[in-house]
């Protein structure tokens, strides 16, 4: 090991499946590094020796982050070498990688990307919906009261949504999702890049369809379109009368959620529920105003 190679926290990709997925240059610095530092060993391991690499492998993952994150950095304070590792991609992303490269930074200590895959982005280019501006929203609560209010918060962001997801809160997360998010084109990944990879593209509503009568199985990376000018707007608030819907007309009320994505029928019933009106009374507000428009009388 070069002396000038000591000393440096390095941020190493893994594959995020598939074992070919891992560069060059990640496996000369997992060969040449004092210490790797794995969020699973087991996992790690078996990588490790699939390459034949035999460097020292340690964990570092949320339950013991805070002490052996001191000892990693005095490790690195020593002129020793650490590549910091995830179970699958770049480590630092949602798992605590963050705190060590924060820790590293502080004590003023060289920090290396070794980039590579990522769940995320390699979704998203497959997803077909929007890739020039994106959020990555990583796993969201479990607990459903403060998944829904990161929903609600999240709702007016017109860049592509992207979530990781595990099985058994997947359908819970989907129709949150469908809820407050509204009629979006959406695409689920699953299994990226092993055998059994999938790609379920569609609306949220028939996505959930789709696990509904399938068990989800695997690990999933969800890519959600962002809200429309009209989404954005809390066009969706409309539905729930949160907005002074009121103040509109019964078409212009009709016309708002259907640009929020609300099918024709579904905007009629609920602005005729809002507005205490029958929905054959806005149906043919909505026909007069349509009329109207035709004739040039607007």
């Amino acid at each position: 090991m070069d002396e000038e190679t000591k000393g440096i926290l390095y941020l190493c990709a893994t594959p995020i499946g598939n074992l070919e997925d891992i560069t060059l240059r990640a496996l000369r610095v997992l060969r040449e590094v004092d210490l790797i530092a794995a969020e699973d060993t087991r996992h790690t391991r078996k990588l490790l020796s699939h390459y034949d690499i035999h460097t020292r492998l340690t964990s570092y993952h949320k339950f013991n982050q805070v002490k052996k994150g001191e000892t990693l950095l005095e490790l690195l304070e020593s002129g020793k070498s650490v590549a910091l590792v995830s179970d699958a991609g770049l480590p630092g992303v949602s798992d605590p990688g963050a705190e060590l490269v924060a820790g590293a930074l502080e004590k003023g200590l060289r920090v290396v990307p070794v980039p590579g895959p990522s769940a995320g982005i390699t979704a998203l280019v497959v997803s077909g919906l929007p890739t020039d501006a994106f959020v990555f929203a990583g796993f969201l609560p479990a607990a459903k009261k403060a998944r829904r209010q990161k929903l609600v918060e999240l709702r007016s962001q017109k860049k592509t949504l992207i979530f990781y997801e595990s099985p058994h809160r997947l359908r819970g997360t989907l129709a949150d999702l469908q809820e407050i998010l509204g009629a979006r084109p959406a695409a689920v990944a699953r299994e990226l890049t092993k055998k059994y990879e999938e790609m379920i593209r569609g609306s949220l509503q028939d996505i959930l369809k789709h696990f509904q009568d399938k068990e989800p199985r695997g690990e999933f990376t969800l890519v959600v379109a962002g809200a429309t000018e009209a989404q954005a707007a809390g066009v969706e608030d409309l539905a729930e009368g949160k907005e002074p819907a009121l103040s509109l007309c019964p078409a212009a009320h009709v016309a708002l959620l259907e640009a929020g994505g609300v099918a024709r029928k579904e905007a009629i019933r609920q602005a005729a529920r809002l507005r205490g009106l029958s929905r054959r009374e806005v149906y043919h507000a909505v026909v007069r105003d349509k009329e109207a428009k035709e004739k040039g009388e607007t």
